[in-house]
This record gives structure tokens, sequence and C-alpha cells, in this order.
């Protein structure tokens, strides 16, 4: 069906499954993770692939609103302890490397919370908290009829994680009371480029 679309009118069908999968998330989930982030003396944030992209611009809002946040695997990032909280965005929740920074963090008694399509799977386990974003995977070559999605791989997960962060990044700004949610992060925007 897609060959005979054009690209914007691919792009309108992506905002389309976005806005379905997105309206399909639990609020108390979202409200519950921006509740262990404000509770956190830092935040660590985690993914692979195309959801830690996701993920680390999660992190560069975090930051511009004051918070301190960390991306694992930089040369910068400490210790966690067990009065941090890690994010791991990971559709699958079976990434190998990021079970095994969740083992670790669990290990030093900090937070763990997952956004992902599977809660039930083995991260989900070990996490404290988890937000579900019911997107398809197409990572096995099945089609569109299948899943439902125009996108390859799990592109609608990962454009998930992003919008689904910045609005959780609106509504800790709105829960600041700042008079100009823009002025806060602009405050703290890089001003080395």
């Amino acid at each position: 069906m897609t060959e005979k679309m054009n690209a914007v009118e691919i792009s309108c069908r992506i905002l389309e499954e976005v806005k379905d999968k997105l309206s399909q998330v639990n609020p108390a989930q979202t409200d519950a993770l921006i509740g262990a982030i404000r509770r956190a003396d830092r935040v660590f944030v985690a993914g692979a692939g195309r959801s830690l992209l996701m993920i680390r611009g999660f992190a560069m809002r975090l930051m511009h609103l004051g918070l301190t946040v960390y991306v694992v695997g930089e040369t910068v990032t400490p210790a966690i302890t067990a009065r941090d909280l890690l994010i791991i965005a990971s559709g699958s929740g079976e990434t190998g490397t990021l079970k095994v920074v969740a083992e670790k963090a669990k290990k030093h008694g900090a937070r763990l919370a997952l956004i992902t399509i599977h809660p039930d799977s083995s991260i989900g386990a070990l996490s404290d908290l988890t937000v579900t974003i019911p997107a398809p995977e197409n990572k096995t070559s099945r089609s569109e009829k299948e899943t439902g999605s125009v996108q390859p791989g799990g592109s609608t997960f990962e454009q998930s994680v992003l919008v689904l962060g910045d609005a959780m990044i609106i509504r800790m700004l709105s829960e600041m009371n700042v008079e100009s949610g823009n002025s806060q992060i602009m405050s703290l925007h890089a001003n080395l480029e």
C-alpha cells in the first residue's frame, strides 16, 4: 500500500500510528515515572540503538529542567547509588546489555524504570515501575497487514518514546510553576555551539 503513497502521506500515516499507540498508554504510569524522577537524587538513562537516541533526547530535556542526569556508557557517568533512578528504554525488554545494566543498578539499590512494549520481559521483572507503549514490532519482516504499521523495525516504539518523553517534560514544567517553560529550558541549553 505504501508504494502508492508519497512521503507526506506516509508521514501522516506515521503520526496516526504514534497517536494511536500513545493514546493507549496508562497516564498513571507516566505520573509514577515523573514522581520517581522528582524523588531521585540523579537520573541515569540507558537504551540501545534508536531507543538509546530517543532516551538521550529525554535526558537532555531533564538536564534543561535543572536535574542531574547521565547517559549510561558515557565517560563522565559516575557510579549509581540507592538514591538514584535508572530509566531504560527497550521495546523488547530483553536486550542483553541492558539486562546487565539493570541487574547492576538493582544490585546497587537504585530504582529502575522501564519504558517498553513488554512489561512482562526480563527487565520488566526487575523494574520498580514500567511505562508500557503498545507499539508493534516489525523486526522479523512481518507485513503491514500483520502488524498494522507502515514502519520497519521498532520505529513506532522509538518515536513514541521521544514524544512521550517530551510530553512528560512539559508536564514537569507545568508542575514547576515557571512563568516560561521555554525560558527555563533555554537558560540551560548548550551555549558552546
